[in-house]
């Protein structure tokens, strides 16, 4: 594998698992477009590479990621079909390995969304989950708008993506997007334990069934996800994301009834 590097996230290959790490622990691994570069990389690469059976994300201790780095959202925000973000998504949506995700703390926004394509997942019990796009002035991404409400139900759906509210690794567990919730000094060994057990099934018969399971959704999952990528673009440049965005920069409480 050669995919780009990153300082912020680090990439190796061990035991036929691909370990992908948010490494940016002083900005809550808050994500930047060189970190989104150097994982939708990693993830193309591993199709091929017959090394890689299985892939894992992971965070640091007690912070899995804060979302997007909104200081670059606001000052340059990178829109379209090949910006990195989207080369991410993608990646996600087309890998065929299983992808196991880690989450060892705090997940928001895509931190969130990113799990609802991943094939198992295991959280710390310390972990909290929130998908605050309404209240950044925003809409949701990576298909949650189309996912979550299937999985979780509609109304708990809407507290969590038009409220913006925060919940637990209990509650994310009880809803269906976690498969375990663990002690935190546990998270990583039992996600890499997993990923070891799948590294060591039959490789072809394991991609054919991620894929059987994922194929009826696929087409519907690519379609909404474009949707949301349109109205999302549009309201980066809203002056409601605006104020929202300064707001947290200022750390004040944003006013959006001027907007009325």
């Amino acid at each position: 594998m050669n995919p780009s590097t990153c300082e912020f996230i680090d990439v190796q290959v061990e035991e036929k698992i691909l370990r992908i790490k948010f490494n940016r622990p002083d900005k809550k691994n808050a994500i930047n477009r060189d970190m989104y570069a150097a994982m939708a990389d990693a993830i193309q690469a591993s199709n091929e590479d017959t090394s890689v059976r299985v892939i894992v994300i992971e965070g640091t201790d007690g912070c899995f990621t804060s979302g997007n780095d909104l200081k670059e959202f606001m000052g340059d925000p990178e829109v379209g079909e090949q910006s990195s973000v989207e080369r991410f998504i993608q990646a996600v949506l087309v890998a065929e390995k299983p992808i196991v995700a880690a989450v060892t703390g705090l997940a928001t926004g895509i931190g969130t969304t990113m799990l609802l394509h991943c094939d198992l997942v295991y959280a710390s019990e310390k972990a909290s989950f929130n998908m605050p796009f309404v209240n950044l002035g925003l809409v949701p991404e990576f298909g949650s708008s189309l996912l979550l409400p299937h999985l979780v139900g509609q109304r708990r759906a809407s507290e969590m993506l038009m409220l913006g509210k925060p919940f637990s690794a209990e509650t994310a567990q009880a809803v269906g997007i976690v498969n375990d919730v663990v002690s935190p000094d546990q998270v990583i060994e039992i996600a890499l334990t997993i990923a070891k057990t799948l590294a060591a099934l039959p490789s072809t018969a394991l991609r054919l069934t991620k894929k059987l399971m994922k194929q009826p959704q696929a087409e519907a999952i690519a379609h909404h996800i474009n949707v949301e990528g349109e109205l999302f673009e549009q309201a980066l440049s809203s002056p409601e994301a605006n104020e929202a965005f300064t707001a947290v920069m200022e750390k004040r409480k944003p006013n959006f009834s001027q907007f009325d």
